[in-house]
């Protein structure tokens, strides 16, 4: 029987070769938003992974969009510059589709890299800078208070979100991904934990999602038709009173109607609370929720490492796309060997042909 893991779906007009899609991670490694060295080698090394598609971290659309002084962004010509150089590397050797997430992230920036501990930096200190939220609440008591947006704030965070949006374009990138995730600014006016608004855009659930709907509206109302914008969602924050799954199913059939191409259900990130019952596949069932609500493909993540699972997620109906993020840094050939035991093919450039093993001759294809 053949893999339903390593069967083409097309998202949105993009023709993917497979189901396993990189997810974003960010490397906290570049220079005051622009991408070095380190990202050139850590991305050329996934886009010969065999993966059906490569997403680019969490790129802020402000500098104080940014949640560390280590993010990369894309906000100005020298941003976009440092992006253009990797990507054209990039494409000289593999075939992929690239994608990029677009993201602020609200009450979480200014923090410092995580193997320096990732607290937040206060504003007026080295590296710090003032964050801006739905609301004045800091995602920690220890942390400095936002500032809540005013109208002029949200039009101008909406602003750079589409000029970041022509920016991707401009570089020849694939999809757009919007991070609704994680704690992060978007989530922040969906979440009832962290939006406390009296206005038009908090209270009701259909007012806690109009501006991350006024974002998405942007975004594609410039993105051109053919390429498709999709978003990461947390699923549920796990923490009674907050974001939940339900919420999640209304907020993700709102955005099928605007014309998402996929959604990517993670959980988690908004609240210190958060009790996550973490184990493989976790957070399965709330992508398993999703996929019965709406009809557009659907992504699921967190510690799916092994072949046959991945295998029967995509097999049973769960989700129609397995991301991998922590997996593939550890063993970023994990596609080659995932094909290679469910009797797949996978893509591989034909520098690397050779490797393949006298026991799984038929493998690999050319990726050029």
């Amino acid at each position: 029987m053949a893999s339903k893991l390593f069967t083409p779906l097309n998202v949105g007009g993009l023709e993917l070769a497979n189901r396993i899609v990189i997810a974003p991670m960010c490397q906290y490694s570049a220079e005051d938003g622009a991408m070095t060295d380190w990202h050139q080698q850590h991305l050329g090394q996934l886009a010969q992974s065999g993966a059906a598609l490569l997403t680019v971290e969490a790129t802020a659309i402000l500098p104080e969009g940014r949640i560390s002084y280590g993010d990369v962004g894309l906000w100005d010509d020298r941003t976009e510059a440092a992006m253009g150089k990797v990507l054209q590397s990039i494409r000289r050797w593999s075939p992929i589709p690239i994608a990029i997430q677009l993201s602020h992230a609200g009450r979480k920036a200014s923090t410092d890299l995580p193997w320096k501990g990732g607290a937040q930096i206060a504003p007026d200190a080295e590296n710090g800078w003032q964050t801006v939220s739905a609301s004045s609440e800091p995602f920690t008591a220890g942390d400095a208070p936002s500032v809540a947006l005013d109208k002029a704030g949200l039009a101008r965070i909406r602003d750079a979100f589409v000029e970041a949006t022509r920016r991707a374009d401009r570089l020849g990138i694939d999809a757009i991904q919007l991070h609704g995730a994680h704690g992060y600014l978007i989530h922040q006016f969906l979440s009832p934990l962290s939006n406390r608004r009296e206005d038009e855009y908090g209270g009701s659930l259909e007012n806690r999602m109009r501006f991350p709907l006024e974002i998405f509206d942007a975004v594609r109302a410039v993105w051109p038709a053919e390429k498709p914008v999709t978003i990461r969602v947390s699923g549920t924050d796990w923490v009674e009173g907050g974001w939940d799954i339900e919420q999640t199913i209304a907020f993700a059939k709102a955005l099928e109607a605007r014309g998402c191409a996929a959604i990517h259900v993670s959980s988690g990130g908004l609240d210190p609370r958060q009790k996550i019952p973490v184990g493989p596949g976790y957070q399965v069932s709330l992508a398993r929720a999703v996929k019965k609500a709406v009809s557009i493909p659907v992504v699921t993540v967190g510690l799916i490492t092994d072949y046959d699972h991945a295998e029967a997620i995509v097999a049973t109906g769960d989700a129609d796309l397995v991301a991998l993020a922590r997996t593939i840094l550890y063993d970023p050939r994990w596609p080659w060997h995932a094909a290679a035991h469910l009797g797949a093919h996978v893509s591989a450039a034909p520098q690397y042909l050779r490797s393949q093993p006298n026991r799984y001759r038929d493998l690999f294809s050319t990726g050029r």
